[in-house]
């Protein structure tokens, strides 16, 4: 293997925004739905799992990144996981110390992000594989894009569920609360509904794009025939 193959592709701004849309871990990827079906009957569950998600999935990437050399590939998944586990624990104990109500609503899923795919999937297939800086990224780029996920998911359910927003009432006290949105059911009905609304908007843009590039083609035969 020469050394011009050996070397990484510069960082660019879309090992950033990958994660975000192209390659969102919920709505593109499908990982980590155990957490994303559980936890999202609010908006604020929402955001503190994807805020703790975000700080497990950027520590332990930039460790698996910067001990990559080190790492035996024998004990490379036991080693990740040992990484991911402690800060878990860590995020376990703070989101203990900050608000033990929230810490309660949580539940086991706190503790369950060590076995979330995404962070796994991430260490091993990305961060034992590039640099520093570039893992870092990533993990960032796809924490931002699971807690929006979660988010997306957990606004609908508290508003419909609930009528309401981080606690703010939003709807009339005549507003009959549809409570089914935040009982499990309502979560595989709004993560359905959101795939089925993002297809329908990528698949509305493919055709856009088609349809323009044979029509610039028509265009460039047209005018050849002229």
């Amino acid at each position: 293997m020469t050394q011009a193959t050996k070397k990484e592709t510069p960082l660019t701004l879309d090992v950033f925004t990958a994660g975000i849309w192209k390659e969102n871990p919920v709505f593109v990827m499908m990982l980590g739905l155990c957490p994303t079906l559980a936890v999202t009957n609010s908006v604020l569950n929402s955001l503190a799992m994807g805020i703790a998600s975000i700080f497990v999935l950027v520590c332990s990437n930039a460790l698996v990144s910067a001990l990559r050399h080190f790492i035996p590939k024998q004990v490379r998944i036991t080693t990740y996981i040992i990484i991911i586990a402690t800060f878990v624990t860590l995020v376990d104990y703070i989101i203990q110390a900050v608000s033990l109500d929230l810490y309660n609503k949580l539940g086991a899923f706190i503790q369950l992000i060590v076995v979330n795919c995404l962070i796994l999937g991430r260490a091993e297939a990305y961060a034992s594989k590039h640099s520093f800086t570039k893992s870092v990224v990533s993990a960032l780029g796809m924490g931002l894009g699971f807690t929006l996920a979660l988010v997306m998911l957990g606004s609908v359910r508290e508003l419909l569920g609930a009528g309401q927003l981080l606690g703010y009432q939003v709807f009339s006290t005549q507003f009959e609360p549809w409570v089914v949105m935040i009982l499990p059911p309502g979560g595989f009905i709004v993560l359905g509904s959101w795939l089925l609304l993002i297809n329908y908007l990528e698949q509305r843009k493919t055709g856009q794009l088609i349809a323009a590039d044979s029509a610039s083609q028509c265009a460039v035969k047209a005018e050849s025939f002229s």
